[in-house]
């Protein structure tokens, strides 16, 4: 089942699917290792949603809810 990163809660796991999106968005994505077929773990998400804390390729990134709902995971 498909869904956006954003509706994730804090302890769960997915494999990125996709980027949706285009331009410099995606690509700043990218270069932050978000790729298909990675996984990745939902480490906290602050109190009012935003930001998202992730980890992925065995380190920690934060994404805002913006960011976070273009990253589709399974």
């Amino acid at each position: 089942m498909e869904k956006s990163l954003k509706e994730l809660k804090p302890g769960e796991k997915g494999v990125v699917v996709k980027i949706v999106g285009k331009g410099a968005m995606r690509r700043r994505l990218m270069d932050m290792g978000i790729t298909s077929g990675v996984e990745l773990t939902v480490r906290k998400i602050a109190p009012l949603g935003d930001p998202i804390e992730v980890n992925i390729r065995g380190y920690e990134l934060s994404f805002r809810k913006t960011e976070a709902e273009n990253i589709i995971i399974e």
